[in-house]
């Protein structure tokens, strides 16, 4: 007999926040989301309830990592109450869970298998582009019954190749790990073009689309950047499987 949960309706849902619409005060004004950062853990808070809010979800249903560049992916079955430690990426098969990754400039990817149920969230920064984390839940997401044929990707706002400039042997160095990252700056130096690795990097291994946010975090004022200003907030990107919109 198929479980309760089976067969269920839901529908997939993504979102990302901007710096708009909180309580925190400069430099983190106004939405940060960011517990690590420096801001008032009680602005924080209420931030992240805020969100819960207007996701429509508890606040103890949004599932937050620790995020520490690594490539260790997490699968959670249910909430939790802190942040789940030393993950850059989230994986489940359970409705109503909202996985959620918090960047400023470092590249946020939403994955889901809809025909599967199965969805994730990953926190893919040069440093864990470069090791594989996007990889890494790709294998978890199958574990779940999630097949890469029917995978699409959203990849959020981050650090646009032509303002992410680096040192040409850290630029070598990436493009040997994650080919198609190497790219020129507006200003002709070397760059990175994080999500256009990723990108490549999900069509090769056999995922069905790509979609990505064009907007430059770096140039983007509305939303945080590290690179252009620290300290400073960090934006969530969540994806979650909505059973109750399945059926508005």
């Amino acid at each position: 007999m198929e479980s309760e949960q089976a067969e269920r309706p839901f529908a997939v849902r993504r979102a990302v926040t901007t710096r708009a619409g909180g309580v925190s005060g400069a430099p983190y004004d106004s939405f940060n989301l960011g517990d690590h950062v420096g801001d008032d853990p009680a602005a924080v808070a209420a931030n992240r309830e805020r969100l819960a809010r207007d996701l429509g979800v508890a606040p103890e249903r949004v599932v937050w990592m620790e995020q520490l560049h690594t490539r260790n992916v997490t699968v959670v079955d249910g909430p939790v109450t802190e942040p789940v430690p030393a993950t850059d990426g989230l994986v489940t098969d359970q409705r109503d869970l909202v996985l959620a990754v918090l960047t400023a400039d470092c590249v946020p990817v939403l994955l889901s298998d809809d025909e599967a149920g199965v969805i994730a969230a990953v926190h893919a920064g040069r440093v864990g582009a470069r090791i594989g984390i996007v990889p890494e839940a790709l294998k978890a997401m199958i574990g779940l019954g999630a097949s890469p044929e029917r995978i699409g990707a959203f990849l959020g706002p981050a650090a646009s190749g032509e303002r992410y400039e680096v040192p040409a042997a850290m630029q070598a160095d990436v493009e040997r790990h994650l080919p198609g990252s190497a790219c020129r700056t507006s200003k002709g130096t070397p760059g990175l073009d994080l999500r256009e690795g990723i990108r490549r990097q999900l069509l090769a291994a056999g995922v069905s689309a790509v979609a990505v946010d064009p907007r430059c975090t770096i140039g983007d004022t509305t939303l945080f950047s590290h690179r252009r200003g620290a300290p400073t907030g960090r934006l969530a990107s969540v994806i979650w499987m909505d059973s109750a919109g399945a059926r508005k």
